[in-house]
């Protein structure tokens, strides 16, 4: 009966029009210059400037659908006239090698692209169901995420970190003249619910961003709301609850759908309790990371004497709360325009500095607690960005996006040590202002040309000041007296210019074999003005500093058969000092940090080669990535040599004859090199498998010393069943032993101090450390869809309860975990 209903609808329609119109699945706007054709290609047609398209001259066969930014799509044309003649195409398909990346600038299939690629979309963002966006990046094959505290999360690709990562949200580049060298974490200000994709590209990445991305660049793309012919309102809930740091996290979406415009709002809360580690000690140290003491000092209260904890599996004043607040509009101006209006906040409460509050005075007594108070306040960002995309279809223009932003950081630190009444606050604002234009023009059939450029300015002022508690019968009843402060950058404010032209060229010089060129030219300005010498006087209390790099890219896709792909890069990049590298002075682990005006840029030149092989009709690969990076005048923190040098920092004295003195210098040269290989695809109908293995060494040329931030051995694995209803894996992750002679102990970065004690006595730092023990851990997950509009879904984390820490991090990481969501549309 089905059939014969089939058939009847297939006859009505031939009789009247089969003309289809093609939709892009993610914006609801109809699509021209799609290229239909069938099975044998003797049979071909193109959409439209409205995205029409008449099939009537198919037969009732499978029709195909290509178009350069969309994967490509098959569907039969009986199931196309039975679905209101309409055709949806997506960025994503079931052939790995078909999916669309953006992380370039310009729409490319992975095909096309010769660097390493991860894209990680909303289902699997939702299937990993991570409570901060740098736990999702930490299952994202290729990167780490070191940790501090809890409310952070620092991430690092190829043995790069920090500054020397970029961290990109919607086409607007997140890194600021303040991005520091060590740890950063910025990266957590992005609600995960939010986003649709993330996008990240291995290696330097300077032709296309510019100054940072030596590493690569991470992509943040949040979701856009879409056009319907329809009026429509959608909406959704999720809500989630974690045992293990008793979070609860709550967001709210709602999504109108206009045909001339669209609105997307979303509002997420989490919060965030004292996170427990794990109590499987296989490593067989058995006090590592157990909290014996802790500080009741914050949120405003006072106990002049640390306090006994009663649960040594709960990591005291690590729990925050965080909201995040995200605005988008969609107005399609003309046929060829459109408007973008993008607005997003994220606040946090005050963040306890985890590892600053477990430092010890005296090693041989955990009661010795230095800080009484260290913490973050609230991290605040705010980005104002409208974007607008045009379609001129020139010869020189084909397509175009203008990209304005605004975006105002603020972050700052307050510190009081144990046994003192003064109370130091240091705050930074940051306002950048920035433009970016980014155009491409076909040259020809599969010949292809980018170009654009970018102006950033950063504007920074940073502030510090002192109060005296006034306490009485241990309560603060206000304060005293006020006190100076030595400021964290210049106290007369400081800016940062950075302006940059860029052109690529991609051609696919044969149907086996695509070519990719780059090239970007970058100027960076720098001005700075120090007002207050009472703690440190610099030669020069105003510098003004100027740089220039030309980058460039080639790279080179060869398939020598349909299954097989080769890769080859060679790409150069660049960092060139910020505010935090020149002007920076902070203090850590006893050690002093200083300003060095003379610091110079340093460059990267890195070569890589990748292979890959598909299976299964190209739904199944596995593959393998290999680079070498040569680092040139790179950036190194480095004792002062003065002797007799002597400075005062929040009533401490710090000298060079005791090597606590250090700053930013450039050095000679140095390497860093290693591979990721990995596997992604279908084992059977439902059954999917992905799995990675990533290998990083770095040293220096000129000292031969091991490079800071280069993770261990590391790699997950996992196993998923999929069917209409429920979705269910199981999950491993693992890290080799890094060893304490790989560590770099100099620049403090590593926290080779925060790992196991194998010999108190000893004098020497590599022969009292252990290193950073392996660890290995099992999780499972299990989602249910009751119906359309609901579905439930748990995940058990950290099976075996295995007490471990992710390398240089200075909390241990989470115990099992029991966390359970609910995952309503409407």
């Amino acid at each position: 009966m089905k059939q014969i209903f089939l058939l009847f609808l297939f006859i009505t329609s031939t009789i009247f029009s089969q003309q289809i119109t093609v939709y892009d699945a993610e914006t609801g706007k109809v699509i021209e210059a799609v290229a239909l054709f069938n099975t044998n290609q003797k049979i071909s047609a193109v959409t439209d400037e409205n995205g029409q398209v008449d099939i009537s001259e198919f037969s009732n066969e499978m029709i195909y659908f290509s178009h350069v930014s969309y994967a490509e799509y098959a569907v039969d044309k009986l199931v196309i006239l039975t679905n209101n003649n309409v055709v949806y195409l997506s960025k994503q398909s079931e052939q790995l090698d078909e999916v669309v990346v953006s992380v370039f600038k310009s729409n490319a299939k992975a095909n096309r692209i010769a660097e390493q690629i991860q894209v990680f979309n909303a289902k699997e963002i939702e299937k990993v169901s991570p409570q901060t966006s740098a736990n999702l990046l930490e299952v994202i094959p290729g990167i780490r995420v070191q940790r501090s505290q809890l409310g952070g999360g620092s991430p690092v690709l190829r043995g790069m970190e920090s500054n020397r990562v970029l961290l990109v949200v919607d086409g607007v580049r997140m890194n600021n003249a303040i991005y520091r060298k060590g740890h950063l974490q910025n990266a957590i200000t992005v609600a995960p619910n939010m986003l649709d994709k993330v996008e990240v590209a291995f290696g330097p990445s300077s032709v296309i961003y510019g100054s940072d991305a030596l590493g690569g660049a991470i992509h943040y793309y949040t979701k856009t709301p879409k056009l319907s012919q329809e009026n429509e309102v959608k909406g959704s809930f999720f809500s989630r609850y974690s045992i293990v740091n008793d979070e609860r996290t709550n967001q709210g979406s709602i999504e109108l759908r206009f045909p001339k415009w669209a609105s997307f709002t979303s509002v997420s809360y989490s919060d965030f309790g004292d996170l427990k580690m794990g109590e499987n000690r296989s490593h067989g140290f058995e006090d590592w990371g157990k909290v014996f003491y802790f500080s009741e000092n914050l949120n405003g209260n006072y106990n002049p004497n640390p306090t006994v904890n009663t649960d040594l599996a709960t990591q005291k004043n690590t729990g925050y709360n965080q909201t995040d607040i995200l605005q988008k509009f969609y107005v399609p101006l003309s046929r060829n325009t459109d408007l973008k209006i993008n607005v997003q906040y994220s606040t946090s409460s005050d963040i306890p500095r985890f590892d600053r509050m477990t430092e010890l005075t005296d090693e041989s007594d955990p009661s010795s607690l230095k800080f009484a108070e260290w913490y973050y306040g609230p991290q605040d960002r705010l980005l104002i960005s409208p974007q607008l995309s045009i379609q001129p279809k020139k010869k020189w223009l084909n397509e175009g996006t203008f990209t304005l932003a605004y975006q105002n950081v603020k972050e700052s630190r307050i510190q009081r040590r144990f046994g003192r009444l003064q109370r130091s606050y240091r705050e930074e604002e940051v306002d950048i202002f920035s433009l970016n234009g980014d155009f491409s023009v076909a040259l020809a059939k599969n010949r292809n040309l980018g170009y654009g450029f970018e102006v950033a300015y950063n504007d920074v002022n940073s502030n510090s000041y002192g109060k005296e508690l006034d306490v009485v019968n241990n309560q603060i009843v206000g304060f005293t007296n006020n006190f100076a402060v030595q400021s964290r950058y210049p106290d007369g404010g400081s800016s940062y210019l950075s302006s940059a032209l860029y052109s690529n060229y991609r051609q696919d010089v044969s149907k086996r074999s695509t070519l990719n060129l780059g090239m970007r030219l970058t100027n960076t300005q720098l001005k700075a003005r120090w007002i207050d010498n009472t703690f440190i006087t610099l030669p020069d209390a105003d510098i003004s500093l100027s740089n220039t790099a030309l980058t460039a890219t080639i790279g080179y896709i060869y398939k020598p058969t349909k299954n097989w792909q080769l890769n080859a890069v060679l790409s150069s990049g660049f960092r060139s000092p910020n505010i935090d590298d020149v002007g920076k002075i902070r203090e850590k682990s006893n050690l002093l940090t200083i300003p060095n005006v003379d610091l110079k840029p340093e460059h990267a030149y890195n070569a890589e080669i990748g292979i890959e092989k598909y299976f299964n009709n190209r739904k199944f690969r596995i593959g393998a990535d290999v680079y070498y990076m040569l680092l040139d005048n790179y950036i190194y923190r480095d004792a002062i040599n003065d002797p007799g040098f002597s400075l005062e920092y929040d009533g401490e004295t710090y000298t060079t004859a005791d090597r606590q003195i250090l700053a930013n210098v450039n050095r000679g040269n140095a390497y860093v090199t290693g591979f990721t290989a990995n596997y992604q695809g279908k084992l059977h109908k439902n059954w999917t498998t992905t799995g990675s293995i990533t290998y990083t060494k770095g040293r220096t040329f000129d000292t031969d010393e091991p490079m800071s931030s280069i993770p261990p051995l590391f790699g997950n694995f996992d196993v998923n069943y999929v069917n209409e209803n429920v979705e269910a894996g199981v999950d491993f992750r693992f890290n080799a032993k890094k060893s304490i002679e790989d560590f770099n102990i100099d620049e403090g970065i590593d926290n080779h101090d925060l790992t196991p004690i194998v010999d108190a006595t000893a004098t020497e730092d590599i022969n009292k450390f252990y290193g950073s023990p392996s660890w290995a851990i099992v999780g499972t997950h299990l989602a249910y869809k009751i119906n359309t509009n609901f579905k439930l879904q748990g995940r058990l984390s950290n099976i075996f309860d295995k007490h471990y820490r992710e390398f240089a991090s200075g909390l241990s990481a989470p115990g099992r975990n029991l966390s359970l969501s609910v995952i309503a549309n409407f």
